[in-house]
């Protein structure tokens, strides 16, 4: 059985994609470090994504890890932007997510066949603010 090799950083994640989808990827990519350069990427999810801005989580059960409070996903049939926090006791991206464009969205998935469907500018700010509170150090990042 062949073994498919990982990526092993976000740019050889990126130049794994097919071409229009590395294109859209990149040009993400590039908005989302040009509007948090604080939140740093890396690989998360076993390379399935580049996430950036890690999050350390702990529930009251005990369970705790770490996670990225943005990451981007080139799925079979869409892209994925995932954004964690909430405003006003909800999801940052189901509070603006009639604002997103022609996307569908969960609690803190967005999903896009092309970044053209998505509103760039809409999205670009529920990334900062996650990284604003991130950098305020709220812990409301749950889904």
């Amino acid at each position: 059985m062949p073994t498919t090799k990982l990526p092993t950083t976000p740019a050889a994640y990126l130049a794994a994609l097919p071409a229009e989808r590395r294109k859209d990827l990149k040009a993400l990519h590039a908005a989302i470090l040009k509007t948090a350069p604080r939140l740093k990427p890396h690989l998360a999810y076993k390379a399935t994504m580049i996430g950036y801005g890690p999050y350390h989580y702990k529930y009251a059960s005990g369970r705790e890890g770490d996670c990225p409070i943005v990451a981007v996903s080139s799925r079979a049939q869409y892209i994925s932007l995932y954004v964690l926090g909430a405003r006003d006791g909800r999801s940052l991206v189901q509070a603006a997510k009639s604002k997103l464009g022609k996307v569908n969205c969960g609690g803190a998935c967005i999903r896009f066949k092309k970044l053209a469907d998505l509103d760039l500018p809409v999205a670009l700010q529920l990334v900062r603010e996650a990284s604003v509170l991130l950098d305020n150090g709220s812990t409301d990042f749950s889904l």
